[in-house]
């Protein structure tokens, strides 16, 4: 059995990690750096760092930020937002990113998603997907959430994969920031059109939650924001609320 991982992700605006509801009403939290340190410390299996508003505002991810927080974090590290080019993504890995996340620019452009997965390796590229509800199924939204693209979540993940994704970062819009528990439905739908790992986003607002999507579905991984940042609770919690109801996971090992 493969062992699940719990990550906390960073969403960052103009320097500030921020959280919001539905992609929108953003409210700062932290310093980016600072608050991916403490996580590494405290358990996270990996940790994700996404400039948010990079492709609506036309901005490189802050790599500066990016190579700070590298510095002071000891575990797997992904860094998204703004990647557009082949340049971009070699910025972010020699930078001190573990893996680059990329989404707007790998619809536009996907063979984005080839040339970088020829370049370093699967292991090294996240395709992530924003997913919303419609009468018709799931559409792919970009530009954070804002633009519905009408194109079919589930067979962009396919896509995604046969272009040379190395894994899929799931977001759903509807439950993002909600708390009322993963979205299971569309969670389970796009891990069954793939077989590289996804990582289940948007609507954890329990340590229950976890469990939850990792009984209920095949997810590799499960990702949280809100619950984190705002010391609502730890990821050592989390992890024992998975080892309480046999989800086989890592022991959140404090340094």
């Amino acid at each position: 059995m493969i062992v699940k991982r719990v990550i906390p992700c960073l969403d960052v605006k103009e320097g500030k990690v921020v959280k919001g509801t539905n992609f929108v009403g953003l409210r700062e939290l932290g310093d980016p750096v600072e608050m991916a340190s403490a996580y590494s410390k405290h358990g996270a299996d990996e940790i994700i760092f996404l400039d948010i508003s990079a492709t609506n505002e036309g901005r490189q991810t802050m790599v500066d930020i990016v190579r700070e927080t590298a510095e002071n974090v000891f575990v797997p590290f992904t860094v998204g937002g703004g990647v557009r080019t082949i340049d971009d993504v070699t910025r972010l890995l020699k930078a001190g990113a573990d893996k680059v996340g990329m989404n707007s620019a790998a619809v536009a452009n996907p063979t984005l998603i080839t040339e970088s997965s020829a370049r370093f390796g699967a292991q090294c590229i996240v395709v992530a997907i924003d997913a919303k509800k419609f009468a018709d199924g799931w559409h792919v939204m970009t530009h954070g959430g804002s633009k519905d693209t009408g194109i079919d979540a589930i067979r962009w993940a396919k896509e995604a994969e046969q272009k040379g994704a190395g894994e899929i970062l799931l977001t759903s819009v509807d439950t993002d920031g909600v708390k009322d528990g993963f979205d299971l439905e569309l969670t389970q739908a796009v891990v069954d059109a793939v077989r590289i790992p996804v990582i289940a986003s948007g609507g954890c607002g329990s340590p229950e939650h976890f469990p939850e999507v990792f009984k209920a579905t095949d997810v590799s991984a499960a990702l949280a924001a809100s619950i984190f940042h705002e010391n609502t609770f730890t990821i050592e919690e989390v992890k024992q609320s998975c080892k309480d109801q046999g989800v086989d996971i890592r022991e959140a090992r404090l340094l």
